[in-house]
């Protein structure tokens, strides 16, 4: 079981976070603040760590600076409400491996969790159905043959998707998860993103599919 560490001082962001990480089958601890992220990775270091940059005593930028010198060289994906280049960059430089801008998807920050443990081996590379392989990097999708290019959006809920493969997820869980947080999405527009999804599917010639329970939501199987 892989341990996150998410270090984030909006008690409402860090409950949904905590518990949608937990449901995922990761063992997660959780600070409000930068002293306590370096207090507590540095004595007991995570596999990977949430951390966001915006944080109320230190910029995030420079705890993760401080745990690096501590030795501490867990993959860190940044959080931040800030997305231009140069802040993107700043990010990087101090250590950072990822950076999400909010709001995000927890379907898209799961998939770039599970991205990055795979890159240091520590947790297994596993399959997609239909031999579907997600590149969260490139928001594309795979098989053995030919890759398919995806919008950001159409990427989320295949992700979804493909982590409960055979599971029918109901409408309002797929918008959640491919959506930020308080958008307005209407019935149509979900549908319609399936639409493409299942022909950009076809033209991979992916046995994967998605199918339609009627009134309840969609499945990938």
């Amino acid at each position: 079981m892989a341990r996150i560490g998410i270090c984030e001082d909006d008690a409402g962001l860090r409950s949904v976070l905590v518990r949608a990480l937990a449901d995922e089958g990761f063992d997660v601890r959780a600070v409000p603040g930068g002293r306590l992220a370096v207090q507590e990775f540095s004595a007991a270091p995570p596999d990977l760590l949430v951390l966001d940059i915006g944080l109320p005593d230190a910029d995030g930028r420079d705890v993760c600076q401080a745990l690096r010198a501590h030795g501490v060289d867990a993959p860190v994906i940044f959080l931040t409400a800030r997305g231009d280049l140069t802040d993107r960059l700043a990010g990087f430089h101090a250590g950072g491996d990822d950076y999400l801008t909010k709001p995000f998807a927890l379907a898209e920050l799961i998939v770039r969790i599970r991205a990055l443990l795979r890159r240091g081996s520590l947790e297994p590379e596993r399959p997609g159905p239909g031999g579907l392989q997600l590149d969260p990097a490139a928001h594309a999708v795979r098989t053995s043959e030919r890759l398919e290019t995806l919008t950001p959006t159409e990427y989320r809920l295949l992700a979804t998707l493909a982590a409960r493969p055979g599971e029918v997820l109901r409408r309002r869980e797929l918008v959640s998860a491919a959506w930020p947080m308080g958008a307005i999405v209407h019935d149509n527009t979900l549908d319609a993103y399936i639409v493409r999804l299942r022909r950009k599917l076809r033209d991979l010639g992916a046995e994967a599919e998605i199918a339609t329970l009627r009134g309840v939501g969609y499945c990938l199987r």
